[in-house]
């Protein structure tokens, strides 16, 4: 049994505590990411449900990996952990895109997790191309995904992968009606 997605509210104040821990400023976090405070605001009170996009922003710019925001504080990494399916929530971003951390505890600069895009999902409603920390290794298990770059687009089906460096301009979508994609990511920080 699949635990249930971590609510807008939740994600908002996970989000918030992130960046308190930071030492970071509302209004220096919207600086960061180009947004107004009230909209960095509206996203730590749950009234906004970030995009893939947004919420990779966000936590770049307060210096955290993605991994943290499905942990309180003072989860440690350990030598051996186990993790039974559905004791993980996923985070449900906007578009109904959905990430679950797939490491059973945190794993210092690496990031496994899955993401399911629904039918004509994009990780920005705005077109943007999304640029962060670290490299990336993909591979799509289920349905297909588009992987956008500034210069070319690459379309994944189930077993396809893909690796880029994350500092390379992406967007990643399912450009399918009628079928959700699936795929697992790792990320590895320099």
């Amino acid at each position: 049994m699949e635990a249930e997605a971590l609510g807008t509210e939740q994600l908002g104040a996970r989000l918030r505590e992130l960046r308190r821990r930071s030492g970071l400023s509302l209004r220096a976090v919207a600086r960061e990411l180009g947004i107004s405070p009230s909209a960095v605001s509206q996203i730590e009170r749950g009234l906004m449900r970030p995009s893939v996009s947004r919420l990779i922003a966000y936590v770049t710019a307060i210096g955290v990996p993605l991994a943290d925001v499905f942990d309180p504080a003072d989860v440690k990494p350990v030598a051996f952990a186990v993790r039974r399916a559905g004791e993980v929530a996923p985070i449900l971003l906007s578009g109904g895109i959905t990430f679950r951390r797939l490491s059973p505890s945190p794993t210092p600069d690496v990031e496994f997790f899955e993401s399911t895009y629904p039918p004509l999902s994009i990780s920005n409603a705005h077109g943007q191309f999304l640029k962060h920390d670290g490299y990336e290794v993909g591979t799509v298990t289920a349905g297909e995904l588009t992987v956008e770059f500034e210069s070319e687009t690459v379309t994944l089906g189930p077993g396809d992968s893909v690796t880029f460096p994350c500092d390379r301009p992406h967007l990643i979508g399912n450009r399918s009606a009628e079928v959700t994609a699936v795929a697992t990511w790792l990320i590895v920080h320099r």
